[in-house]
């Protein structure tokens, strides 16, 4: 179960990484990259990253985990934590499984609006 402090520290790391994503980090690879979620261990010392990427998103960890250093020190300058998470980069791959149910369920319906394709025939 998460707790009220891990939904606080989580969104806060979002709203900041994001930040420092956008506004500190020069990365040619961060271009386009955007934090979907953080999820935080009980204990507050690992931060579980999504990271979504309009280019190459493989290459936008890598760039992520090059700047881990630059980050965290950036995070424990703005945030009150006793402890900076470790950070730990995954790719967010909710866009391309949403993607896939869509096109699953355009398939259904066009297959329900042919003509001689009844479904309810048994």
């Amino acid at each position: 179960m998460v707790t009220r402090r891990q939904k606080q520290v989580s969104s806060l790391i979002q709203k900041e990484l994001g930040d420092l994503v956008e506004k500190k980090v020069s990365d040619p690879r961060l271009d386009f990259v955007t934090i979907t979620a953080v999820e935080i261990s009980p204990d507050l010392r690992q931060a579980h990253i999504y990271v979504s990427a309009l280019r190459n998103q493989q290459e936008a960890i890598e760039g992520l985990k090059h700047a881990v250093s630059f980050l965290r020190r950036e995070l424990a300058s703005r945030l009150a934590l006793r402890y900076v998470p470790e950070l730990i980069f995954y790719p967010d791959t909710s866009m391309q499984r949403g993607e896939r149910i869509f096109q699953l369920l355009e398939e259904i319906e066009e297959t329900q609006e042919k003509p001689g394709l009844n479904v309810s025939d048994g």
